[in-house]
């Protein structure tokens, strides 16, 4: 997998920022680094070996520079990917348009069974998601079901540890959002996702090792103390789409 390249971040663009030459020819995608939406789709920029062809131009959400609505994404959301003279929008459509757009890894296997498996999987990502935002915001409520279900899920195929047992597009889709809801539960909840789910534990651990991953991720306590902040504000802890 080609994602040895280390590259220096860039800083956040403001509201006192300038845009950049939009559709100069440049590919950029548009992100916010503690944003699990916009992670995924900087996931698999790396996870292609992308980063020299796609540049990435950080938004600060708290800060917002008004020519990004006006002139890349009216949804005013990360992330946002600008290529050939168009913008496009929505993390999973992202990565499926990535993969499908870019040299570099497949992120999909051959075997149509597994596509098929692979996009139910996908599918169900907003299920998975709001069922945990809804547990966080109720302390009696039960947090178990979805990781059963994903625990279920890694049991399928039994050539890797992954979803579709090489590494692949669903991967992406889950990891930003399993490592805050590990996060968040365990601080919340003292609730540990790991527990009783072999499938999962195993998964978390290679992952971990995925370069392309590991480069997107962020301190724990900077992700737990912004998380708590939206939740504290009775806003949904993940902005973006």
């Amino acid at each position: 997998m080609a994602t040895a390249i280390q590259e220096t971040l860039p800083t956040p663009l403001d509201s006192t920022s300038s845009p950049p030459s939009i559709f100069d020819g440049t590919t950029r995608l548009y992100t916010n680094y503690l944003c699990p939406y916009a992670q995924r789709v900087w996931i698999t920029r790396n996870a292609k070996g992308l980063q020299d062809k796609i540049t990435l131009v950080a938004i600060d959400l708290q800060n917002r520079p008004a020519w990004y609505k006006e002139k890349v994404n009216l949804a005013n959301k990360v992330p946002a990917l600008e290529h050939n003279n168009k913008i496009v929008v929505e993390s999973l459509d992202l990565i499926k348009y990535i993969d499908s757009n870019f040299e570099g890894l497949a992120l999909l296997p051959d075997d149509l069974q597994k596509r098929e498996y692979g996009e139910e999987l996908l599918t169900y990502t907003n299920t998975f998601n709001s069922s945990l935002f809804t547990s966080l915001k109720d302390p009696n409520a039960e947090e178990g079901a979805p990781f059963d279900h994903l625990e279920n899920a890694l049991s399928k195929f039994d050539d890797g540890p992954f979803f579709l047992g090489q590494f692949s597009q669903v991967d992406i889709a889950y990891a930003p959002f399993i490592e805050r809801f590990q996060l968040l539960l365990l601080d919340m909840k003292n609730y540990d996702i790991t527990i009783g789910r072999p499938q999962l534990t195993a998964w978390i651990e290679e992952m971990d090792k995925i370069e392309a991953y590991k480069q997107t991720k962020r301190d724990p306590e900077e992700l737990v103390t912004a998380l708590k902040r939206h939740l504290s504000r009775k806003q949904p802890p993940f902005t973006g789409k």
